[in-house]
């Protein structure tokens, strides 16, 4: 399973588990479907920045295998 820190590995209609900002700090994932990369950067070593499909903002922490 990739780790989502490098952004070539990320695409859009990916299923992720995602960290959301005010989840940093117990680290509480959030799934859904990669809309778009707001990350520009070819890594970061905390996750790429995405905007899931229901509009939400968080770092890839997981890239999930799609059924």
């Amino acid at each position: 399973m990739k780790n989502g820190k490098t952004r070539a590995d990320v695409k859009p209609g990916m299923l992720v588990n995602i960290v959301l900002k005010k989840d940093q700090r117990t680290g509480i994932l959030t799934e859904g479907i990669v809309k778009n990369l707001l990350t520009s950067a070819p890594f970061h070593h905390r996750g790429i920045k995405v905007r899931l499909d229901d509009g939400q903002i968080g770092r890839v922490q997981e890239i999930l295998e799609e059924d």
